[in-house]
């Protein structure tokens, strides 16, 4: 049996739920580009993409650095790492492509 393996399936839990979350996103966000009926700009999907893959990498990095916290077996304390602040900000970035998408739509 793998040592601590509910704490490291909790953490590649965590991974694939980030994985999940962006392509729903940008998935959704580049279908709403569409549904305008005019073309949408070539930047606006290579925004949407790119973001999702910075989320995606970033999350990567953050599950392999707290598995590395997991086998250390020392103490941590409950401070979050900089990458869980990119990755809300990047969310929340993504939202607001969305929001830009949805004003567009509707002009």
């Amino acid at each position: 049996m793998i040592r601590n393996y509910a704490d490291h399936a909790s953490n590649e839990r965590t991974f694939l739920a980030w994985v999940r979350t962006t392509i729903a996103v940008v998935g959704f966000g580049v279908a709403a580009a569409r549904l305008g009926g005019a073309a949408p700009s070539p930047w606006a999907d290579a925004a949407m993409l790119g973001s999702g893959a910075l989320v995606v990498a970033l999350a990567y990095l953050r599950m392999r650095m707290i598995r590395l916290r997991i086998d250390s077996g020392a103490e941590a304390d409950d401070a979050g790492p900089r990458a869980d602040a990119m990755l809300a900000i990047l969310v929340i970035a993504f939202f607001g492509l969305l929001g830009t998408f949805a004003l567009r739509l509707s002009v």
